[in-house]
């Protein structure tokens, strides 16, 4: 497993929040949700690509198919 990982997805939670924080602070609650949900996305999109590899990894290391 890759430090940078780690990296993107602080990454994404980072700006995630400042997007969250900005839109909030114009009354743009609804789209403020939005935003994280798409953000929360894209972070279980590349923990999913992970834990797919991990299977992969798995499966050619016990000789499966």
């Amino acid at each position: 497993m890759d430090i940078n990982i780690i990296f993107r997805i602080a990454a994404v939670g980072i700006i995630t929040a400042i997007v969250n924080q900005i839109l909030k602070k114009a009354d743009k609650d609804e789209i403020a949700t939005i935003t994280t949900l798409a953000g929360l996305v894209i972070v279980l999109l590349m923990v999913v690509d992970m834990i797919s590899q991990l299977f992969d990894t798995l499966r050619t290391m016990f000789g499966l198919y």
